[in-house]
C-alpha cells in the first residue's frame, strides 16, 4: 500500500513555522542532505491543509512553490471552505474529510508516495491512522514561538529508522508505530 509521509522542516525548539508564517529561517545552514530530495522523488502526490495553501500564495510573498518549484505531480488541498477555493488548475480542492482525502491522494499516487505538508492536516492524519512516516529536517535555530511541530490529544509512539547529519541540518525519520 502507498505510504503517507509527514515531511516537514522543524526549529530546534520544536516549531514549523514562527508567528509570522514566514520561511526565510529555514534556509542558510549550508547545504541539506540528500533526504529531502530523496523524500521528494518518493512522492506521487501531495495532500495539503487549506491554511498553507493560502500562505503559500499569499500576494507579496515571492514564488513559494512546492519543493522550490522542482515538484510537478498532482496537489490536493483539504478545505472546509470549498466555495471560495480559488481557481488554480494545478490543484485539486477537496472537501470529503481526511479519510477520502487521504483515499484519493493515494490513488493519484499510484506505486509512489503521499506527502502530507501542514501541522494541522498531519496531526489530523497521525490521529485518525493515516500517516506511516515523519520525514523531519531539524535546523539550528530556535524561533521562540509559532506553530508546533505536533500538538495532539494523545502520545504517538514513533520508531527512528534513519538519521543523517548534513552540516547545520540533521535529518530524521521516524516510523509509526501501530498496535
Amino acid at each position: 500500500m502507498t505510504k503517507v509521509l509527514w515531511h516537514t522542516t522543524m526549529s530546534l525548539d520544536g516549531f514549523i513555522a514562527p508567528e509570522d508564517d514566514s520561511t526565510e529561517w529555514m534556509f542558510g545552514y549550508g547545504p541539506g542532505g540528500s533526504l529531502g530530495s530523496e523524500t521528494m522523488k518518493r512522492l506521487g502526490a501531495v495532500l495539503s491543509g487549506r491554511r498553507g495553501y493560502d500562505l503559500g500564495n499569499r500576494p507579496d510573498t515571492g514564488d513559494r512553490k512546492l519543493y522550490g518549484g522542482m515538484w510537478s505531480g498532482p496537489v490536493f488541498v483539504l478545505t472546509h471552505r470549498p466555495d471560495d477555493a480559488p481557481d488554480d488548475p494545478a490543484v485539486t480542492f477537496l472537501s470529503d474529510g481526511i479519510e477520502d482525502a487521504v483515499a484519493t491522494a493515494r490513488a493519484a499516487a499510484g506505486d509512489r508516495e503521499v506527502g502530507v505538508l501542514g501541522a494541522n492536516l498531519a496531526r489530523q492524519c497521525l490521529e485518525a491512522g493515516l500517516v506511516d512516516q515523519i520525514v523531519l529536517h531539524v535546523v539550528p535555530v530556535l524561533l521562540g514561538g509559532g506553530v508546533r511541530l505536533f500538538e495532539g490529544a494523545a502520545a504517538v509512539p514513533l520508531r527512528k529508522v534513519r538519521c543523517d547529519d548534513a552540516g547545520q541540518i540533521t535529518d530524521l525519520v521516524f516510523e509509526v508505530v501501530r498496535g
